[in-house]
């Protein structure tokens, strides 16, 4: 006889309850205030739970580390910011907690494929002929339909783009 086994669980589902509403909390904390440092220690503490416990547990909870996470709401604040003002790049890079233009520049080179100022330019280009054709859809499915992709690590993607490896 063969037993009946249900497919595996999505992990967040796999993830206690009490323990995920925790995770969920430094979470909101972190979309909150995406431009201040969250070291993983400070989000353990929101969590009430361990350094290492909370790294993992996050990762299994939402599929990426706390790190990644937090870069993929900077970047996608600073490209709503970079379509939506006039603000200089640079400030952009300060506002949505980067420590300098550089690595600002160089992240969201790597993460987007484009520059701040082509990114800009991309968007607003872009801008007229969505406006109409996306007013009725909610912001919170733009948001996740425009988020960028950080399912490997910014580094890694670099190493397999320099050995020209499966370009992700």
């Amino acid at each position: 006889m063969t037993k009946n086994t249900a497919p595996p669980l999505p992990a967040a589902m796999q993830t206690p309850p009490d323990l995920l509403r925790r995770l969920l909390r430094a979470k909101d904390r972190m979309d909150a205030a995406s431009h201040e440092a969250w070291p993983v220690e400070r989000l353990a503490r929101v969590s009430k739970v361990s350094a290492t416990h909370f790294a993992h547990a996050f990762r299994d909870a939402f599929g990426l580390p706390p790190h990644r996470y937090l870069l993929t709401r900077r970047i996608e604040r600073a490209l709503a910011l970079l379509r939506d003002t006039e603000l200089p790049v640079t400030d952009i890079a300060f506002q949505t907690g980067w420590e300098s233009l550089g690595s600002f520049g160089r992240t969201f080179r790597d993460i987007t494929g484009l520059s701040p100022s082509a990114a800009r330019i991309q968007a607003r280009a872009r801008a007229p002929q969505e406006s109409h054709t996306l007013a009725l859809v909610p912001a919170c499915f733009m948001s996740a339909a425009q988020r960028p992709a950080l399912d490997i690590a910014v580094s890694e993607k670099r190493r397999r783009e320099a050995a020209g490896i499966n370009r992700a």
